[in-house]
């Protein structure tokens, strides 16, 4: 029996070990040596003076070492923190610091990144997988890693209601905000989605998403889970879609998981057409909205392959699916998000905690074996972030707020019908437009600033800006993005920001919001920036 997620690894290297674990530009790591090398990492962490709980940051692009950094931080008894490998400096070390981060694993590519996060985070002790000189900071490179004798992982008193992972998002204050999960909460995303999309070890799952990006956690807890082959995406591939549609067919990708905007782009650039997708049984998507016309499109070009639309916040891994029926000429409406899966509860209530009628629309309350702990460091999130019902008198069922507001259509299926809150999704990465402001609210050129978010045709969604600059400034529109790019991830960066003189106001003098977005429109259609 399995409890906790290392143990999958080492289960599927007992019975299929010298099948693929993972593949990366062509090479692969069967799951015998994915078995021992994070033995070998797990032994060389605690001798580093890692201990069960500590939070290990994982700072790599996309490689082979990805998995062998996720399983051999858990094997020490450890959490793995992922860390954007594209976001600035300053957002990596608040969450180094937030989380007490004394340990990183990295590789060569992000030497010189590394060398400026030890400079900012004196709490940094080691650094696994690259040579460092000239530093108080232990490092041990991966040859090192790699050459130590096999052996088993350090012995640990591991439950499945330990720490895992935790994993980084926007926050409204302008700090990111981490969601703790467990072996428990893990593994039971990985053994619900294994099931319900029916994963063996014959199959080879995409892995499209980022480790800092929740998606990425079916790719690389189910697949181990049942013994399959997770190919793991270089970033490059992802901005050339003729490449990555490629790949699909090269790799003979079984099951695809991704925002609808990477597929959207191969079935308009990736050149379908001439490509082998015969593999590919099952297609999944979710976190955005996916148009139906080239929802619609995929699907007649690939009848062979199941769709399902899946949906969860990265605090409750995955809690609806919907299988997607044939998509007729006529028919134009979302895509529904399904129904909460099995052996999990939902609610749909009003701004009062009361359960809404069906059709009515309401926030979904989600009760789920999946769910996180709660939100690391920050005991008022937790608390504002679940609704506690009380059950038997003395007992409570405790549900997650998503935040989302649904509606329950005539056949049971829920309809995801937009945020209550100033969270947007941009590619599928959760963005509070409050943390975009308060970083705008950081240069010293600018007075006030407002943001908000534009729907685009093809399902997909932009940021743009509104910026009073202080008397005499004369700073310009790329400056501010250059200014932002420091304190924001790429996606969080606005497309367009537009200088304006004053605020349509409310009759308290607030900000009207919704003027304001009429108005820029009615200029940016005149403007570059």
């Amino acid at each position: 029996m399995i409890y906790l997620l290392p143990q999958a690894v080492d289960q599927s290297a007992d019975k299929y070990p010298d099948h693929e674990a993972m593949r990366f530009n062509g090479q692969g790591i069967t799951y015998a040596e994915l078995a021992r090398r994070t033995d070998k990492l797990a032994r060389l962490l605690s001798v580093q003076g890692v201990r069960k709980g500590d939070r290990v940051g994982i700072y790599l692009n996309k490689s082979l070492e990805s998995a062998v950094a996720i399983y051999g931080i858990m094997k020490a008894g450890a959490a793995y923190v992922p860390l954007d490998p594209l976001a600035p400096i300053s957002r990596l070390k608040l969450v180094i610091e937030d989380c007490g981060i004394r340990h990183i694993v990295s590789h060569p590519p992000k030497a010189k990144s590394i060398q400026e996060l030890i400079s900012e985070c004196p709490g940094l002790e080691c650094v696994v997988g690259l040579a460092l000189t000239e530093t108080s900071v232990r490092s041990v490179t991966w040859e090192a890693v790699n050459s130590l004798p096999s052996g088993s992982a350090p012995a640990l008193n591991l439950m499945e209601h330990d720490l895992a992972y935790i994993m980084y998002t926007s926050g409204s204050t302008g700090k990111p905000k981490g969601m703790m999960h467990t072996h428990y909460s893990g593994l039971s995303y990985a053994k619900m989605a294994a099931d319900v999309y029916g994963v063996t070890h014959q199959d080879r799952l995409s892995n499209h998403s980022p480790l800092h990006f929740d998606m990425s956690t079916f790719d690389y807890f189910s697949g181990p889970l049942c013994g399959a082959t997770t190919i793991i995406i270089p970033e490059a591939y992802t901005k050339l879609p003729a490449s990555l549609s490629k790949l699909v067919q090269d790799e003979r990708m079984t099951i695809w998981y991704s925002v609808p905007f990477a597929l959207i782009q191969m079935l308009l650039n990736g050149v379908m057409a001439e490509r082998d997708w015969s593999a590919l049984r099952w297609v999944l998507f979710g976190g955005e909205p996916f148009t139906p016309k080239h929802l619609r499109a995929l699907m007649q070009r690939l009848p062979q392959t199941r769709f399902s639309n899946v949906y969860g916040p990265a605090e409750v891994n995955q809690c609806t699916f919907y299988h997607v029926p044939p998509q007729p000429e006529d028919k134009d409406e979302q895509v529904p998000i399904g129904r909460v899966w099995a052996n999990s509860e939902g609610l749909v209530v009003d701004e009062n905690d009361q359960p809404v009628q069906p059709g009515e629309v309401g926030e979904l309350l989600v009760r789920t074996p999946t769910m996180m702990r709660g939100y690391w460091g920050r005991p008022d999130l937790t608390e504002r972030g679940f609704y506690r019902r009380k059950t038997l008198g003395y007992l409570e069922d405790i549900f997650y707020r998503t935040g989302d507001l649904v509606q329950e259509l005539p056949d049971g299926e829920l309809l995801f019908l937009g945020r209550k809150d100033r969270q947007v999704k941009i590619r599928g990465y959760r963005v509070e437009l409050d943390e975009v402001e308060t970083a705008l609210s950081r240069h010293p050129q600018v007075d006030e600033n407002a943001t908000y978010a534009l729907p685009l045709a093809d399902g997909n969604a932009v940021i743009e800006a509104v910026v009073i600059l202080k008397p005499g400034a004369a700073v310009t529109a790329m400056e501010l993005k250059g200014h932002l790019a420091t304190h924001l991830p790429p996606y969080a960066v606005p497309e367009k920001i537009l200088l304006m003189s004053d605020f349509p106001r409310t009759t308290s003098g607030k900000i009207d919001r919704r003027a304001l977005k009429e108005q820029a429109l009615v200029a940016l259609d005149g403007a570059g920036g």
